[in-house]
């Protein structure tokens, strides 16, 4: 057998383990759907008419469809006379890019560069981080969070060709701590809150940091304007006012944030130019276009006024609803996403499927996405959910869930 393939990926086993469950969850009717707007927080069915709440969201404040940040995007084409430049930003560049990324860096308390989308933040980072160009020009041994983002987990065999990668179990500091002691310079690579909840231990990786010069690299996506009195998300939030030399931080505009495309955060006194020029996606013609950079700039104005706190608010009141209704282990924590455990994957999606009809999506997870064996609803809630909307959801979870558990236990 060549042990030189699959080390870092493996598409035969996953795609016969995995896909069966996709074509479960289409026949339920929970893929593949085309939709409309259909007005504040629904979507519409465009073969049927149905409509329906998105529970599966990643517009985590409801920004999505704020009115500043689509006028904001429409005068961001207006005052740029063009949809986009197409050249690389290192070449040209139109001249909003500049405000955007001071603006950000001012809001994020780092020196920033917006990208296309996280995942080309994350590809064009990561290589660098594995060649030591963004420390001390030595390579790290790379540990990758066993729980990782795909987006992460896809450049891994990348990194391996950098340096050695390691995968450790989630949120493992010990592992981390025996790498440290281990090696002489280690980077980890996690997600700063998952998108199946729970976060990292990040006071506990800073102390590490501190004490052996451990090199962090977070995915903080799913906590970007969520969490923070400027929206600066969770792990950077807990950091001190300047960004260590150490620490790169990405996170998606596309969720809580309400516009489009990433941004890196760069610790002091890392090369920004040459993070752009050697890293990969950053440096080609992929760039926000001129909506994306004018949505940006609207939504930074809504971070900068009362209306960030008020949405924030009414995010945290509606997961105290959720909380006080569904046991999930991430149970009153700041964070949007609850995971309710069903286990068999075929269920997961029934259950799912039954939701639906009664108006409310909420996407089944499952391998590989979680582990075999340990399939479920992933629920994302929104600053803009009504509780009416909330309480109707969880009479159908508590129904349907509970119809299940109860004849699972009599097997």
């Amino acid at each position: 057998m060549d042990t030189s393939i699959h080390r870092f990926r493996n598409n035969p086993k996953a795609i016969a383990l995995g896909n069966p469950a996709w074509e479960e969850a289409k026949d339920h009717h929970l893929i593949d759907l085309p939709v409309r707007m259909a007005g504040h927080d629904r979507l519409r069915e465009e073969s049927t008419g149905f409509e329906f709440v998105n529970l599966s969201s990643c517009s985590y404040l409801g920004l999505h469809y704020h009115p500043a940040i689509l006028e904001g995007a429409i005068a961001g084409i207006r005052r740029a006379k063009v949809l986009d430049e197409p050249i690389s930003r290192i070449r040209i560049r139109l001249t909003d890019l500049d405000e955007v990324e001071a603006r950000l860096g001012k809001m994020l308390r780092a020196r920033c560069i917006a990208t296309v989308t996280a995942t080309a933040a994350t590809s064009g980072v990561l290589p660098l981080i594995a060649s030591g160009h963004l420390a001390d020009g030595k390579p790290p041994v790379m540990v990758f969070d066993k729980h990782c983002h795909f987006s992460m987990n896809l450049i891994k065999p990348i990194c391996a060709d950098e340096t050695t990668v390691l995968t450790s179990q989630h949120n493992d500091v010990d592992f981390v701590e025996d790498a440290c002691k281990k090696y002489p310079r280690v980077a980890y690579v996690a997600d700063g809150v998952y998108s199946l909840g729970g976060a990292a231990p990040i006071k506990e990786l800073l102390d590490l940091q501190d004490r052996y010069g451990l090199f962090l690299f977070f995915d903080d996506s799913h906590s970007l304007s969520v969490y923070g009195e400027r929206g600066e998300g969770y792990a950077r939030a807990l950091m001190a006012d300047e960004l260590h030399p150490r620490t790169v931080i990405v996170a998606s505009l596309c969720k809580g944030f309400g516009g489009s495309g990433g941004v890196i955060m760069l610790g002091s006194g890392q090369d920004r130019d040459l993070t752009i020029r050697f890293g990969g996606p950053l440096a080609w013609s992929q760039k926000l276009n001129s909506a994306g950079l004018g949505a940006a700039l609207a939504s930074m104005d809504i971070h900068e006024s009362p209306e960030l706190a008020e949405l924030q608010g009414k995010l945290r009141r509606n997961l105290e609803l959720f909380d006080s209704r569904i046991e999930t282990a991430d149970k009153g924590d700041n964070f949007s996403i609850r995971l309710v455990p069903i286990g068999d994957e075929v269920m997961a999606s029934e259950i799912s499927g039954e939701i639906f009809r009664r108006g409310f999506y909420t996407s089944p997870v499952f391998f590989p996405i979680v582990e075999r064996g340990k399939a479920g609803l992933r629920v994302m809630l929104r600053a803009d959910n009504s509780p009416a909307d909330i309480e109707a959801f969880c009479n159908a979870v508590e129904e349907l869930v509970g119809q299940y558990r109860a004849a699972a236990a009599l097997v």
